[in-house]
């Protein structure tokens, strides 16, 4: 039941924008009401569930809910975020990462490439939100992932607050909900590697992302608005 239950509890508290600190916290509602409407809860050894197990359950089935959403990101986020799990931005062995990007179904070279990795002498790690690159334009990126979004918004959200992240969301216009989606299983991934400083980050992104849709939707409007202003009927002079 509760593998049924979560991830429908987890959709909606996603989708209410709850922030991923109290994400954890949150799911514990919906999990223990599970557990408590029955008389009974047995183990798999059939033991009475004990409300420490029961807690310790609903964790591990919220954890594994979030990486089913990985099926939704693509493969350069994939892998991206397999590596981040183990190395964060530190540098990792080329040997290992290439081998890791043939089981997602990318590449080294692409994910250089697109600037979202680093690769020289061995050695690779994944770029820092600070030290990508600040003129990035999605509308004119050939190979746009969910990673490179998450990341360009929080670059642009901590150098250069809201409405700067807004101005990149609307270019990204729907694109732009994938990387919230990304910045919950980050934020759980750094708060099991107690990767704090990480894990602040992906929590404001998702603290701001009401804010940052409302002037994202704001800025759009407005370039409908100027371009109606400029469009007139043909005129015949006779």
């Amino acid at each position: 039941m509760l593998k049924n239950e979560l991830p429908k509890a987890l959709s909606h508290l996603q989708h209410s924008n709850i922030a991923p600190v109290d994400l954890a916290q949150a799911v514990i509602g919906p999990g223990m009401a599970v557990y408590t409407g029955y008389a009974n809860v047995l183990d798999a050894e059939g033991k009475p569930l004990t409300v420490r197990d029961a807690l310790a359950l609903i964790n591990q089935i919220l954890d594994e809910a979030l990486a089913q959403q990985e099926g939704d990101f693509d493969a350069d986020s994939r892998w991206a975020l397999a590596w981040f799990e183990q190395a964060g931005f530190s540098e990792g062995d080329y040997g290992v990462a290439e081998i890791l990007s043939k089981a997602k179904n990318t590449s080294i070279q692409g994910m250089v490439q697109d600037g979202i990795l680093a690769a020289k002498a061995g050695k690779v790690h994944l770029i820092r939100p600070d030290e990508l690159k600040d003129n990035w334009d999605p509308e004119k990126d050939q190979r746009l992932t969910a990673w490179e979004m998450a990341h360009q918004l929080i670059r642009a959200l901590e150098s250069d607050g809201e409405s700067a992240a807004a101005a990149l969301a609307a270019k990204l216009g729907s694109k732009a909900e994938i990387a919230r989606e990304l910045a919950y299983r980050l934020y759980t991934l750094c708060e099991r590697k107690k990767r704090a400083a990480e894990a602040l980050s992906y929590n404001s992104l998702v603290l701001s992302w009401p804010e940052i849709i409302r002037l994202s939707t704001g800025r759009k409007e407005q370039k409908v608005t100027q371009v109606g202003i400029f469009e007139t009927d043909d005129i015949q002079i006779a």
